[in-house]
């Protein structure tokens, strides 16, 4: 099988759509896989907001990750979960997009994404324009098989030093190649910023106290496109009890940042 549409892609079918202004969809989740962490629902609203996104401007450009306001998480998603995803495009025009979105499973509402905004770029650097467009007549109509996803192997994150209760930092080594770069994307391989962001969380949580979970992300801003095989030094920092700054450098240049607040198991 093909990586295109299939090792990073979470859109199944598209089932309601208003050009330029919404759309509802829907997304199987394998249940072979190991799981499938947050960050990855957060792709699949971004994808669907990108399909509305892209259409609207006849497939000139794509939206690229840049900028999300607030990601609020409210459950987990477990393998063999099927998300009902909805976007609504607050603007849209050749240099970008801003919209909102949630994904819900069963109707209980699993994440929700507001005040975010991904710069378009010429959407032929990326992928073909004809081969986007043939896919989103499919998603639109029968939809796409279900199950081409098989899971993402995790990147080499390597500790480096920690301050206890106060800050940890570590080294993410970029694969030089994997499944997921042949979709995301097939012109232009590029380190997808969600995978970057679960591996953030993970660094955060190495300081969170015994039964916190991650509540909401805000403040998330992509500085660059992350290559395959580039080294990031990432750090978490505690700001307080339940808030931790996130960073992302390679090379001297800071390309990523984001704060992630704490909630306990046991709050309400």
């Amino acid at each position: 099988m093909s990586a295109h549409f299939a090792a990073f892609s979470f859109v199944d079918r598209i089932t309601g759509f208003e050009p330029g202004l919404r759309a509802r969809g829907m997304f199987a989740v394998p249940d072979g896989i190991a799981a499938f962490p947050s960050c990855l629902v957060a792709e699949a609203v971004g994808q669907l907001a990108a399909w509305v996104a892209m259409e609207k401007i006849a497939f000139r450009g794509r939206p690229v990750a840049a900028l999300a306001n607030e990601t609020s998480f409210h459950g987990e998603v477990r393998p063999g979960d099927t998300l009902d995803l909805a976007v609504e495009i607050e603007h849209c025009d050749d240099d970008a997009v801003a919209y909102a979105g949630w994904a819900s499973v069963g109707g209980r509402r699993v994440i929700e994404l507001k005040d975010c905004l991904g710069p378009m770029l010429p959407v032929a650097d990326f992928d073909a324009p004809e081969a986007l467009a043939e896919r989103l007549v499919l998603l639109r109509g029968l939809g796409a098989v279900p199950g081409r996803f098989h899971g993402v192997v995790a990147p080499q994150v390597q500790p480096d030093a920690t301050t206890p209760g106060d800050a940890v930092s570590a080294t993410l080594t970029v694969p030089t190649a994997a499944p997921f770069f042949g979709d995301h994307f097939p012109r232009r391989p590029v380190f997808p910023a969600t995978l970057l962001l679960d591996a953030q969380i993970g660094l955060a949580m190495q300081l969170a106290a015994p039964g916190a979970k991650p509540a909401r992300m805000t403040h998330v801003k992509m500085r660059s496109f992350i290559a395959p095989g580039q080294v990031l030094k990432l750090e978490a920092r505690r700001s307080d009890a339940q808030r931790i700054r996130l960073s992302a450098e390679t090379d001297g240049k800071t390309v990523a940042t984001a704060r992630l607040e704490l909630t306990p198991t046991e709050a309400p």
